[in-house]
Protein backbone atom coordinates (compact mmCIF):
# COMPACT_ATOMS: atom_id res chain seq x y z
CA UNK A 1 0.00 0.00 0.00
CA UNK A 2 3.03 2.54 0.79
CA UNK A 3 4.54 1.73 -2.49
CA UNK A 4 1.13 2.50 -4.22
CA UNK A 5 0.92 5.87 -2.47
CA UNK A 6 4.37 6.36 -3.18
CA UNK A 7 4.08 6.30 -7.01
CA UNK A 8 0.52 7.93 -7.21
CA UNK A 9 2.86 10.93 -5.72
CA UNK A 10 5.57 10.39 -8.34
CA UNK A 11 3.21 10.18 -11.26
CA UNK A 12 2.50 14.04 -11.49
CA UNK A 13 6.41 15.03 -10.77
CA UNK A 14 7.80 12.42 -13.75
CA UNK A 15 5.25 13.76 -16.17
CA UNK A 16 5.95 17.76 -15.57
CA UNK A 17 9.84 16.26 -15.79
CA UNK A 18 8.90 14.97 -19.20
CA UNK A 19 6.96 17.39 -20.82
CA UNK A 20 9.02 20.46 -21.22
CA UNK A 21 8.38 23.48 -23.88
CA UNK A 22 9.94 23.46 -26.68
CA UNK A 23 11.00 26.98 -26.77
CA UNK A 24 15.50 26.97 -27.39
CA UNK A 25 16.59 27.33 -30.84
CA UNK A 26 20.77 27.07 -32.03
CA UNK A 27 21.65 29.86 -34.19
CA UNK A 28 24.84 29.32 -36.19
CA UNK A 29 26.08 32.23 -39.20
CA UNK A 30 28.87 31.00 -41.36
CA UNK A 31 30.41 33.13 -44.07
CA UNK A 32 31.18 31.63 -47.24
CA UNK A 33 34.76 32.71 -48.86
CA UNK A 34 34.54 35.37 -51.72
CA UNK A 35 33.58 33.87 -55.18
CA UNK A 36 32.30 30.72 -53.33
CA UNK A 37 28.70 31.84 -52.31
CA UNK A 38 26.98 29.56 -55.33
CA UNK A 39 29.42 26.26 -54.02
CA UNK A 40 27.94 26.51 -50.54
CA UNK A 41 25.04 27.09 -51.45
CA UNK A 42 25.26 23.69 -53.26
CA UNK A 43 26.78 22.38 -50.65
CA UNK A 44 24.83 22.85 -47.67
CA UNK A 45 21.54 21.89 -49.66
CA UNK A 46 23.20 18.64 -50.34
CA UNK A 47 24.24 17.99 -46.55
CA UNK A 48 21.01 19.00 -45.73
CA UNK A 49 19.01 16.66 -47.77
CA UNK A 50 21.40 13.93 -46.40
CA UNK A 51 21.57 14.16 -42.90
CA UNK A 52 18.64 17.25 -41.43
CA UNK A 53 15.30 15.61 -42.37
CA UNK A 54 14.56 14.06 -39.59
CA UNK A 55 14.66 15.53 -35.91
CA UNK A 56 17.28 18.22 -36.73
CA UNK A 57 15.94 19.66 -39.20
CA UNK A 58 17.37 22.98 -40.42
CA UNK A 59 15.88 26.66 -41.81
CA UNK A 60 18.76 28.41 -43.71
CA UNK A 61 18.38 32.49 -43.77
CA UNK A 62 20.41 34.52 -46.08
CA UNK A 63 21.29 37.84 -44.25
CA UNK A 64 20.50 40.69 -46.76
CA UNK A 65 21.09 43.93 -44.52
CA UNK A 66 23.57 45.03 -41.61
CA UNK A 67 26.83 43.92 -40.42
CA UNK A 68 26.50 39.88 -40.96
CA UNK A 69 25.40 40.67 -44.81
CA UNK A 70 26.33 38.62 -47.23
CA UNK A 71 26.34 35.30 -44.09
CA UNK A 72 23.67 32.91 -43.80
CA UNK A 73 21.74 31.53 -40.61
CA UNK A 74 21.24 28.42 -39.88
CA UNK A 75 18.26 27.48 -36.78
CA UNK A 76 17.91 24.62 -35.48
CA UNK A 77 14.91 24.00 -32.72
CA UNK A 78 12.80 24.82 -31.43
CA UNK A 79 13.41 22.22 -29.06
CA UNK A 80 14.64 21.60 -25.25
CA UNK A 81 17.87 21.64 -23.39
CA UNK A 82 17.89 18.03 -22.58
CA UNK A 83 17.09 17.39 -26.92
CA UNK A 84 20.38 19.57 -27.61
CA UNK A 85 22.36 18.14 -24.35
CA UNK A 86 22.24 14.84 -26.14
CA UNK A 87 22.22 15.78 -29.82
CA UNK A 88 26.10 15.09 -30.54
CA UNK A 89 27.38 15.81 -33.61
CA UNK A 90 24.85 13.37 -35.23
CA UNK A 91 27.56 10.99 -36.40
CA UNK A 92 31.05 10.58 -38.39
CA UNK A 93 29.62 10.69 -41.62
CA UNK A 94 27.98 14.45 -40.95
CA UNK A 95 30.51 15.83 -39.75
CA UNK A 96 32.89 14.39 -42.33
CA UNK A 97 30.14 15.57 -44.75
CA UNK A 98 30.81 19.18 -43.25
CA UNK A 99 34.37 19.41 -43.30
CA UNK A 100 35.34 17.94 -46.39
CA UNK A 101 32.10 19.54 -48.86
CA UNK A 102 31.41 22.65 -46.98
CA UNK A 103 33.83 24.07 -44.51
CA UNK A 104 36.58 24.29 -47.26
CA UNK A 105 34.33 27.15 -48.78
CA UNK A 106 33.78 29.14 -45.50
CA UNK A 107 35.54 31.85 -43.72
CA UNK A 108 37.10 31.16 -40.39
CA UNK A 109 34.71 33.87 -38.59
CA UNK A 110 31.46 32.43 -37.57
CA UNK A 111 29.00 33.00 -34.80
CA UNK A 112 26.89 30.37 -32.42
CA UNK A 113 24.27 31.38 -30.19
CA UNK A 114 21.35 30.12 -28.37
CA UNK A 115 17.85 31.96 -27.05
CA UNK A 116 14.93 31.05 -25.46
CA UNK A 117 11.76 31.94 -26.98
CA UNK A 118 9.46 34.48 -24.27
CA UNK A 119 5.57 33.24 -25.09
CA UNK A 120 4.57 36.34 -22.85
CA UNK A 121 6.97 38.61 -24.51
CA UNK A 122 5.86 37.35 -28.03
CA UNK A 123 2.63 38.37 -30.17
CA UNK A 124 2.99 35.13 -32.52
CA UNK A 125 3.93 31.31 -31.76
CA UNK A 126 7.24 30.09 -31.80
CA UNK A 127 6.89 27.82 -34.79
CA UNK A 128 4.58 30.01 -36.69
CA UNK A 129 7.33 31.50 -39.50
CA UNK A 130 7.35 33.90 -42.12
CA UNK A 131 9.80 34.08 -45.24
CA UNK A 132 11.05 37.49 -44.66
CA UNK A 133 11.83 38.56 -41.23
CA UNK A 134 13.67 41.73 -39.19
CA UNK A 135 15.62 41.04 -36.31
CA UNK A 136 16.63 43.75 -33.35
CA UNK A 137 19.30 42.27 -32.02
CA UNK A 138 19.38 44.43 -28.39
CA UNK A 139 21.91 44.35 -25.20
CA UNK A 140 21.42 45.70 -22.01
CA UNK A 141 23.38 47.76 -19.01
CA UNK A 142 24.45 45.58 -16.28
CA UNK A 143 21.39 45.75 -13.70
CA UNK A 144 19.11 46.63 -16.47
CA UNK A 145 17.78 42.88 -17.09
CA UNK A 146 14.28 43.51 -15.47
CA UNK A 147 14.21 47.20 -16.88
CA UNK A 148 14.67 45.99 -20.03
CA UNK A 149 11.79 42.91 -19.40
CA UNK A 150 9.39 45.29 -18.81
CA UNK A 151 10.46 47.85 -21.57
CA UNK A 152 9.16 44.51 -24.02
CA UNK A 153 6.34 43.99 -22.23
CA UNK A 154 5.04 47.50 -22.63
CA UNK A 155 5.73 47.15 -26.51
CA UNK A 156 3.78 44.29 -26.78
CA UNK A 157 -0.14 45.76 -26.61
CA UNK A 158 1.15 47.97 -29.27
CA UNK A 159 2.14 44.97 -31.33
CA UNK A 160 -0.90 43.73 -31.11
CA UNK A 161 -3.01 47.05 -31.77
CA UNK A 162 -1.04 46.99 -34.87
CA UNK A 163 -1.24 43.18 -35.81
CA UNK A 164 2.90 43.11 -35.84
CA UNK A 165 3.75 39.27 -35.91
CA UNK A 166 6.62 39.42 -33.21
CA UNK A 167 8.50 36.58 -32.05
CA UNK A 168 10.92 37.66 -28.57
CA UNK A 169 14.16 35.86 -27.66
CA UNK A 170 16.27 35.99 -24.58
CA UNK A 171 19.89 35.34 -25.61
CA UNK A 172 21.33 32.26 -23.21
CA UNK A 173 24.80 32.15 -22.13
CA UNK A 174 25.98 33.36 -25.81
CA UNK A 175 28.25 36.24 -25.36
CA UNK A 176 26.71 39.80 -23.88
CA UNK A 177 23.01 39.16 -22.59
CA UNK A 178 20.14 40.72 -24.20
CA UNK A 179 16.95 39.88 -26.61
CA UNK A 180 16.44 38.99 -29.84
CA UNK A 181 13.31 40.77 -31.46
CA UNK A 182 12.20 39.40 -34.74
CA UNK A 183 9.47 40.71 -37.20
CA UNK A 184 8.07 38.25 -38.80
CA UNK A 185 6.62 39.83 -42.00
CA UNK A 186 3.56 37.68 -43.06
CA UNK A 187 2.91 40.33 -45.96
CA UNK A 188 6.59 40.63 -46.78
CA UNK A 189 8.31 43.69 -46.86
CA UNK A 190 5.45 46.00 -48.18
CA UNK A 191 4.76 45.79 -44.11
CA UNK A 192 7.65 48.16 -43.35
CA UNK A 193 6.49 51.42 -46.09
CA UNK A 194 4.74 53.86 -44.21
CA UNK A 195 1.09 54.06 -43.82
CA UNK A 196 0.91 49.94 -44.23
CA UNK A 197 0.35 49.95 -40.62
CA UNK A 198 -0.14 52.10 -38.22
CA UNK A 199 3.07 53.56 -36.45
CA UNK A 200 4.18 52.33 -32.89
CA UNK A 201 4.83 55.98 -31.53
CA UNK A 202 0.80 56.21 -32.28
CA UNK A 203 -0.21 52.99 -31.26
CA UNK A 204 1.67 53.98 -27.66
CA UNK A 205 -0.20 57.03 -28.00
CA UNK A 206 -3.55 56.22 -28.65
CA UNK A 207 -3.50 53.02 -26.23
CA UNK A 208 -1.92 55.63 -23.62
CA UNK A 209 -0.80 59.10 -23.80
CA UNK A 210 2.44 60.15 -22.93
CA UNK A 211 3.74 56.25 -22.75
CA UNK A 212 5.84 56.59 -25.69
CA UNK A 213 7.98 59.22 -24.13
CA UNK A 214 8.01 57.42 -20.98
CA UNK A 215 9.10 54.36 -23.13
CA UNK A 216 12.06 56.63 -24.59
CA UNK A 217 13.07 57.81 -21.35
CA UNK A 218 12.98 53.92 -20.19
CA UNK A 219 15.41 52.94 -23.67
CA UNK A 220 18.21 55.79 -22.88
CA UNK A 221 18.91 53.83 -19.23
CA UNK A 222 18.33 50.51 -19.90
CA UNK A 223 19.79 49.98 -23.70
CA UNK A 224 23.27 49.84 -24.19
CA UNK A 225 23.14 49.17 -27.98
CA UNK A 226 21.04 47.49 -29.99
CA UNK A 227 21.39 46.83 -34.12
CA UNK A 228 18.95 45.43 -36.88
CA UNK A 229 19.16 43.37 -40.13
CA UNK A 230 16.66 42.14 -42.64
CA UNK A 231 17.00 37.96 -43.50
CA UNK A 232 15.51 35.43 -46.12
CA UNK A 233 13.79 31.89 -45.43
CA UNK A 234 15.58 29.89 -47.95
CA UNK A 235 13.55 26.96 -48.50
CA UNK A 236 16.31 25.27 -51.02
CA UNK A 237 18.83 25.14 -48.44
CA UNK A 238 16.39 24.08 -45.41
CA UNK A 239 15.08 20.88 -44.75
CA UNK A 240 11.87 19.74 -46.05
Amino acid sequence: MKKMLLLLFLIPLLGKAQIQPAKVINANRVFPKSGKALAFEKALASHVAKYHQSVWKWRVFSIETGPDQGGYQINEGPTTWDEFDHRGDLGPAHMQDWELNIGPLLQDYSKVLYAVYKEDLSTIAVANYTDKIAITHLTYNPGYSGETEELIKQLKPNWESTQRSTAVYEVASSGEPGYIIVTRYKDGLKERDPGYKASMKDAFEKNKPGSYQAYQDGLKKAVKGSWSEILSFQAVLSSK
